[in-house]
């Protein structure tokens, strides 16, 4: 009976043994591939080149339209009691952005939100830099004082 107690033994550590040797390679395996992967991704050249320096900056536009908020638009509410400055104000102390609405184009404002406040939902030309649709503010002039 003895030797029947033994090989029971023997095959419950055979399989131990085993099962461990094989997690430890497959474990192995996977973080060398995971490595492999992250170096080779690493190596790769980046997608978009870097800005050279030697680039002219570019060149300030004027674009003319509606002073309004990215909430409202040009549409503010009519039943509203607030006048289209009043609604753009209110708007954008709530959280939204000055914008530029030039017939169907809208133009998000960056920067000068205090000239921006004096002329809110009225009729205006922004000079800035254009990059995409947003317009990074360098002046604005009312089209009412001209």
């Amino acid at each position: 009976m003895q030797q029947q107690n033994r090989s029971w033994f023997a095959l419950i550590t055979f399989c131990a043994t085993t099962t461990l040797v094989a997690a430890l390679g497959l474990a192995l395996l996977f973080t060398g591939a995971t490595v492999a992967y992250a170096v080779a991704h690493s190596l790769q050249a980046p997608a978009s080149p870097p800005a050279d320096a030697n680039q002219p900056a570019p060149a300030t536009q004027k674009i003319s339209g509606m002073i309004t908020d990215s909430k409202c638009a040009a549409k503010h509410a009519k039943n509203s009691r607030k006048s289209p400055a009043e609604c753009t104000r209110a708007c954008v102390r709530g959280g939204a952005k000055y914008t530029l609405v030039d017939g169907d184009k809208v133009y998000v404002l960056e920067g000068k939100e205090d000239q921006l406040d004096r002329v809110a939902g009225e009729r205006a030309t922004v000079e800035g830099t254009l990059d995409g649709s947003t317009i990074k503010v360098a002046s604005v002039s009312s089209e009412n004082a001209q």
